[in-house]
């Protein structure tokens, strides 16, 4: 073997010992959402939480649910606000976007991230699989502002579709599954908050309440 051989052995083995400790391998496409501990593609429903878990899981702040999102940026978004606040996101088919949408990834997303989202194939399939917690509705049709509650760690704080030009799917945001609506104040000649912006204001506040137990 050449000196110039032993050189390009000695560089694989030194660029495949990187690989073992997180570095993505290559020949992997760029849209790959979620990772094993050495960067290597898993499955997006592998990494998720299944929704019976979620109800057995004892959480600090209320559980997120974005009904049927259509922006993937806004739902990558969600996601890391749930990892890093300790919220259990849920999101309820169908989906505006695939995700492995690369705009998911662009968010800061990894596997242990996507350990805090559930994936329901409807509406009624959250309802069912969550029967002990209280959805509140956040809606621009709601008369009683997001701070006049008393946040529960077992509510669901529930948001329609984005954007905000389209109306509320009303069937959804109101009935006898809602315990409450409520809404953000805004300027009258503002026409609407970007959806994760809004939701971080909700956990926070909520969080806030219950006196940011488990935060530092």
């Amino acid at each position: 073997m050449s000196d110039e051989q032993k050189s390009q052995k000695s560089t694989d083995s030194s660029v495949q010992t990187m690989y073992e400790y997180g570095y993505r391998k290559s020949g992997y496409g760029p849209d790959e959402l979620v990772t094993d501990a050495h960067g290597n593609p898993i499955s997006v429903v592998d990494a998720m939480m299944r929704a019976e878990d979620a109800k057995d899981t004892q959480t600090l702040t209320p559980h997120l649910c974005f009904y049927s999102p259509r922006i993937p940026g806004n739902t990558g978004s969600a996601i890391r606000l749930c990892a890093v606040t300790g919220t259990i996101l849920h999101l309820v088919e169908p989906l505006g976007f695939n995700l492995h949408d690369t705009k998911l990834r662009r968010a800061g997303l990894d596997y242990h991230d996507m350990a805090h989202v559930v994936l329901h194939p409807n509406f009624d399939n959250l309802v069912e699989t969550m029967p002990d917690s209280r959805i509140i509705a956040f809606t621009a049709h709601a008369t009683k502002n997001y701070t006049d509650i008393e946040y529960r760690p077992s509510d669901i704080l529930l948001f329609g579709p984005e954007p905000g030009n389209i109306p509320d799917p009303m069937d959804i945001m109101e009935g006898p599954h809602v315990a409450e609506q409520v809404r953000l104040p805004m300027r009258p000649s503002a026409r609407s908050l970007n959806l994760t912006n809004t939701a971080s204001i909700a956990i926070y506040e909520a969080w806030r309440q219950l006196g940011f137990s488990g935060g530092q």
